[in-house]
């Protein structure tokens, strides 16, 4: 049984996991995108979506939790700027994990993780909205044109009748 083995030792010591993981999540963040195995892939979910959600409150505290975490400045800097600013009205699921198949070389489950918010291939990017098309609706705006375009024939013609 697996009672209170959440975490995944990924085959690694507790001090190699922690770089590993934090060098992955600094990736992330700066790249918005990485590709990697899927068992890492959903390890990097579980460490780097915490650090997102502190990054929605700019305080000198979460930064620094934030940084003790990720041990690099500037990707502490891009989460606070960049990526807080895009994540801020979503609740939670700041990460996507597809799978890409298997490894060449020694056929490992390949996996891509990105920050959701950041593809515009899937969350529509910003589209101008498209009318609604319906049947009925243009029966009624051509009654409506013609109805407001008879009293201004009429009114020319009067005009050129009192000339």
């Amino acid at each position: 049984m697996r009672h209170g083995k959440k975490v995944n030792h990924l085959s690694r010591q507790q001090g190699h996991r922690r770089s590993l993981l934090a060098n992955m999540a600094c990736s992330l963040i700066e790249h918005k995108r990485i590709n990697t195995t899927v068992a890492k892939a959903k390890a990097l979910k579980q460490f780097v979506e915490p650090l997102i959600t502190k990054s929605k409150e700019d305080t000198t505290h979460n930064r620094r939790i934030v940084f003790a975490n990720l041990r690099n400045k500037y990707g502490v800097t891009e989460l606070f700027r960049e990526v807080a600013a895009k994540v801020g009205d979503r609740p939670g699921g700041y990460t996507r994990i597809i799978k890409l198949g298997n490894r060449l070389g020694d056929n490992a489950d390949m996996a891509m993780i990105e920050l959701v918010d950041f593809n515009e291939l899937y969350n529509g990017g910003k589209k101008e909205e498209k009318k609604a098309k319906s049947r009925r609706g243009g029966k009624a705006k051509k009654a409506e044109v013609t109805a407001s375009e008879a009293p201004a024939a009429e009114s020319t013609e009067n005009t050129e009748a009192a000339e």
